[in-house]
């Protein structure tokens, strides 16, 4: 199947003003907001209020008009009884309960994301692939008011869905937002950006594209789903000669039960979701300096290519 033509690059994204996004992130509910509603059992539903409409469950009713207007964290009782928790979702719970085409990046790894890759208010963002939307929400909000994030997504299905749900949780299209349908490679028109993010298949593709957008100091992420993935990013990025020695890892998240001294970890974890490499790109024509690396465990000298670190003295 032949690949989508990738778009017209449209004209360079104008940093918004402030205030500029639809999304009220607190005060009292309004009609059109989300609403989480969390019964004592901690089972969560999501609700958009509207006037006279009623949110229903086998546990009886709660009149849409009783929640706008009430602040955060007010407490409704059910016609059968039932109290629930009402709060405005975080991006957290949003962004593992939205519609989805593609897998989502979820926030353990979205976090590391946007630390290890220093991703700062201000800054010009490139993402490949959009996915359903999630990650770019991260982004958008950690760039701020006065940054861009230009995203580019190969398949027009999943970017509609991305469409869809980043306007959703912000209330309407976001001014330091662009999406691109077509590959980052064929479809590239960004110079002088400060992060590029690689959420997809083969990243290696990308690497030449990626180096002659970065600044120099400037940083790439990919987020990869196995060893392989990541073996081969790894390499490509040495090779190429843009960028300095990558760095590789994976987050595992654990929950702990508290009940006054009954401590102790709880039996699920979120363990393996993705790999993150990120490198920082050189200056052009600087050639970076041999990595010494240890040998591997019972590997022969005779076959270690790379020059090994010195004993530690003492």
């Amino acid at each position: 199947m032949s690949e989508p033509s990738p778009t017209t690059a449209p004209a360079p994204v104008t940093p918004p003003a402030p205030g500029t996004t639809g999304r009220v992130p607190h005060g009292p509910f309004r009609p059109g907001d989300q609403v989480q509603l969390t019964d004592p059992k901690g089972r969560i539903n999501t609700i958009t209020l509207q006037p006279g409409k009623l949110y229903h469950s086998h546990k009886g009713s709660i009149p849409h008009d009783d929640i706008i207007g009430s602040p955060e964290g007010s407490v409704f009782r059910s016609t059968g009884a039932v109290e629930y928790l009402a709060f405005r979702p975080l991006l957290t719970d949003y962004a593992v309960r939205m519609p989805r085409g593609a897998a989502v990046v979820y926030p353990k790894d979205a976090a590391q994301i946007v630390a290890q890759a220093d991703i700062f208010p201000g800054a010009r963002v490139i993402e490949a692939g959009a996915g359903s939307g999630a990650l770019s929400c991260f982004l958008l909000r950690a760039v701020g008011e006065h940054g861009t994030v230009s995203s580019y997504e190969r398949r027009p299905d999943f970017a509609d869905i991305a469409r869809a749900n980043v306007e959703k949780f912000f209330g309407g299209p976001h001014p330091s937002w662009r999406l691109t349908v077509g590959s980052l490679e064929d479809a590239l028109a960004e110079t002088e950006v400060d992060r590029v993010v690689l959420d997809m298949l083969a990243p290696w593709e990308c690497v030449d594209a990626v180096a002659k957008a970065l600044v120099p100091g400037g940083m790439v992420c990919a987020y990869v789903a196995t060893t392989t993935q990541m073996s081969r990013v790894v390499e490509d990025l040495r090779a190429h000669g843009a960028f300095a020695e990558p760095y590789a890892f994976e987050t595992l998240l654990r929950s702990w039960h508290v009940e006054g001294l009954a401590v102790r970890p709880d039996h699920r974890m979120i363990g393996h979701t993705g790999f993150l490499v990120t490198a920082r790109r050189l200056a052009d024509g600087v050639t970076p300096p041999q990595r010494r690396r240890r040998p591997a465990k019972g590997a022969h000298p005779a076959v270690e290519t790379v020059e090994t670190a010195e004993p530690d003295e003492g």
